[in-house]
């Protein structure tokens, strides 16, 4: 089975109108940059994004944003977006906020094949309206359902031709749960190695979860806020 292609254009050849797509990232940590503009440059439209959050103002997903291609955004964190606060108040979005824990339990979940799980964060609040909740040991918990996509998007800082890959540092962060919620995990990678040259105990998100791998290029890797410590005088 073929799963190295050229570019990040050909490895979505597939991916139409109406998909369901998860985006690996936190903030504008460890985004798969060039799927991203990928997908713009392609324009499909009537998108379901799953992520941390929508990128900011005229990058990362922001740029989907902008192009008019997502419909409903599944996430935990939206401040840094701007645009993406216009289109929620004039309703022109379908946006639903999830706590961040049970986001990645939600997407853990959908890759194990559980349907849904109990969880107490969100009782009593704006997150438990219309959800089934129940007592356990004498305490509330409202059931939240797993989270599955048609895509995962994902970027990886070492994959071999297989499709075993390695993480580095917090640009991992929900990219292996997501690697395994969808039927088609498609992964640019920063150095694609032959098989063999990774370690089995390095390998973080193993090759049966991916169905596509690439070679990226040209990454900006911005900081969404940048902090420096002041000169001492």
């Amino acid at each position: 089975m073929k799963k190295v292609f050229a570019n990040a254009d050909e490895a979505i050849f597939d991916i139409q109108d109406g998909a369901t797509i998860m985006f690996g990232g936190f903030g504008l940590c460890g985004i798969p940059e060039n799927l991203l503009a990928a997908i713009v440059r392609k324009g499909v439209r009537g998108l379901t994004t799953i992520s941390n959050n929508v990128g900011v103002d005229h990058y990362g997903l922001g740029l989907l944003l902008e192009a008019g291609q997502i419909v409903k955004h599944i996430g935990t964190y939206v401040g840094e977006n701007k645009f993406l606060e216009d289109l929620v108040l004039t309703r022109k979005i379908d946006l639903e906020l999830v706590p961040q824990g049970t986001f990645a339990e939600r997407i853990r979940a959908g890759g194990a094949g559980i349907p849904a799980f109990y969880t107490p964060t969100g009782v009593g609040t704006i997150v438990a309206e219309n959800k089934e909740t129940r007592e356990f040991n004498g305490r509330q918990y409202v059931m939240e359902r797993g989270l599955k996509a048609d895509f995962a998007l994902i970027k990886a800082w070492k994959g071999d031709r297989w499709g075993n890959l390695v993480f580095r540092k917090t640009a991992r962060n929900f990219s292996p749960v997501m690697a395994t919620a969808a039927k088609v995990t498609i992964v640019e990678v920063e150095h694609l190695v032959e098989i063999g040259e990774i370690e089995p105990d390095q390998v973080m998100t193993p090759s049966v979860y991916v169905k596509r791998i690439f070679q990226g290029s040209n990454y900006e890797k911005r900081i969404e806020r940048r902090t420096v410590r002041r000169a001492s005088a």
